[in-house]
């Protein structure tokens, strides 16, 4: 018997997730290929596939996205709420125009007598040599689409109930999950709960300099505002959780509070999501504030990702490096001593036990 403030990993809080918005609507399948694997796409969906067997709810596919998005959006019009699951965000891009054409596009062309509530799952990040083709973090081509929600998961609580907010939702949802996230563990509640979309949450309170971050970089904020701690720097760190929409009264409010901001992207700085939230605040500044405003940017390098290891750890920001940002945004001129030499170790896996393929 689980017992009711259990730890479990985002991947146990996401399969949960599914099955209780399985048996609560007998309309909401489950589309991809492997989610009948043994391994359950990092064990998302693990033996799903046996608990609603008899009912035929889980549905593996062959290597055919664009066909397969064409039907789940039929289906969605016709009442069935799909979601479906890439291993890679990469997959997805064989589908583009079904999502940005026609998921995206049918509630307004029908003027609200139609909605399209299709969950696709995006699975990305860095990941065992992958490199330029299966290591990318794409949200800004998705957070660009009018008629698209674009979320992301960060922790193991905020998975379960995001999912669920986003399977009830009317509108097509893209959820973002990082692959390093999978294994993490924290307190979830067992209870059906959902997670408000659209909204952005302060995780931890500071005064000194404002973190905002989403996915996987959320966690190397809070290993960043741990070592800080020890320094009496008090880290204020914004959880975006949407992309689409954006909460900027959530990222104002902290950003007035500290008069410091660093957005920390998960994905490359040139024309991203970094981007847009430093455009939104300076728009949100009037003339005589901007004078006492600091805002800097850090995230992945602005080109491909290499395969090969001793490459590609160059071009992923770690909390070492929000460490010396912050320092230096501060002007404080600390020697930080105990940090990780996390250029010295493998950037490609997540953890020891973490052993590919994907």
């Amino acid at each position: 018997m689980l017992k009711k403030n259990r730890k479990i990993s985002v991947a146990e809080s996401i399969r949960e997730g599914l099955i209780m918005s399985m048996k609560k609507d007998k309309n909401v399948i489950l589309i991809g290929l492997g989610v009948d694997d043994p391994k359950g796409i990092f064990g998302t969906t693990k033996k799903i596939d046996k608990i609603f067997l008899k009912k035929k709810r889980v549905f593996d596919f062959p290597t055919a996205e664009n066909t397969m998005t064409g039907i789940a959006i039929g289906s969605a019009l016709s009442g069935v709420r799909p979601v479906i699951v890439h291993q890679r965000v990469e997959f997805s891009l064989l589908s583009l125009e079904q999502i940005i054409n026609q998921a995206a596009k049918w509630y307004f062309m029908s003027g609200g007598k139609k909605s399209v509530p299709l969950v696709i799952r995006l699975i990305i990040g860095r990941g065992w040599g992958q490199g330029p083709q299966h290591s990318q973090s794409l949200e800004t081509l998705f957070a660009h689409i009018p008629g698209l929600k674009v979320v992301c998961i960060s922790n193991p609580k905020n998975a379960k109930g995001i999912l669920i907010s986003s399977i009830e939702d009317k509108n097509p949802v893209i959820i973002f999950e990082h692959r390093w996230l999978h294994e993490v563990k924290d307190f979830v509640p067992k209870k059906y709960y959902k997670t408000k979309l659209g909204k952005a949450e302060i995780i931890k309170k500071g005064k000194h300099i404002t973190l905002i971050s989403s996915s996987y970089m959320t966690m190397e904020c809070l290993r960043c505002a741990e070592i800080l701690k020890k320094y009496s720097i008090q880290v204020e760190i914004v959880d975006l959780q949407s992309l689409r929409p954006l909460d900027i009264k959530t990222i104002m409010k902290s950003v007035r509070k500290t008069k410091k901001t660093l957005v920390v992207d998960n994905g490359g700085m040139m024309y991203g999501i970094s981007s847009e939230i430093i455009s939104k605040i300076h728009e949100n500044l009037n003339p005589r504030e901007k004078s006492k405003f600091l805002i800097k940017r850090i995230g992945l390098s602005d080109n491909p990702i290499p395969s090969t290891r001793s490459l590609a750890k160059y071009c992923y920001p770690t909390y070492d490096d929000l460490v010396d940002k912050v320092n230096k945004m501060l002007k404080t001129k600390l020697k930080i001593k105990n940090k990780l030499l996390t250029k010295n170790i493998a950037t490609d896996q997540p953890n020891l036990n973490f052993t590919g393929p994907f």
